[in-house]
């Protein structure tokens, strides 16, 4: 038998589970600090052909405000590029964030405009369109970007498309 009066061990296993509830409750709310530190994720742009598929987030992005010519030239030659490989006779599918679609956006292809602006979130496009001279392809890559914005860019998505036949 135990020699505490009645309720004395009830209450110390109340007392760890407060110590335990208050540490939870501080770790969430570092953890909450934490992530409010960080910056947040920019829209997602897709390419999907066949079962493949490719997304990315970008770096050149201003959160709604245009972004400067030299940044976009700058995104335009980047080296470090998702790519996905495009059977000619494939459909290539582009889908965006809702985010983009509201601004309205246009699938450039080598830096040249390929497609009217969209305010939908979803396109399609042949993907023999990609290696076809006449579009300005040469190779058996091509760069292909989805830019936001109407007028003025406020944000740019590139991959690279290769051949695969």
């Amino acid at each position: 038998m135990t020699s505490l009066p009645r309720g004395r061990a009830a209450n110390g296993q109340r007392a760890a589970r407060r110590r335990r509830a208050v540490a939870t409750v501080g770790a969430v709310s570092a953890g909450l600090l934490a992530l409010s530190a960080c910056d947040k994720p920019t829209p997602l742009a897709t390419i999907t052909v066949g079962d493949n598929s490719v997304s990315s987030e970008t770096d050149c992005y201003n959160d709604g405000d245009a972004v400067k010519a030299a940044d976009l030239a700058k995104c335009l030659r980047s080296k470090d590029v998702k790519s996905i490989k495009v059977d000619p006779d494939e459909t290539v599918r582009f889908g965006v964030d809702p985010k983009i679609a509201d601004k309205g956006w246009t699938i450039l292809m080598n830096g040249q405009p390929l497609t009217d602006s969209s305010t939908k979130t979803y396109r399609t496009i042949p993907g023999s369109v990609f290696f076809n001279e006449q579009y300005g392809a040469t190779g058996n890559s091509t760069v292909v970007s989805i830019k936001e914005g109407d007028k003025a860019a406020t944000g740019l998505w590139t991959f690279k498309l290769k051949k695969d036949a």
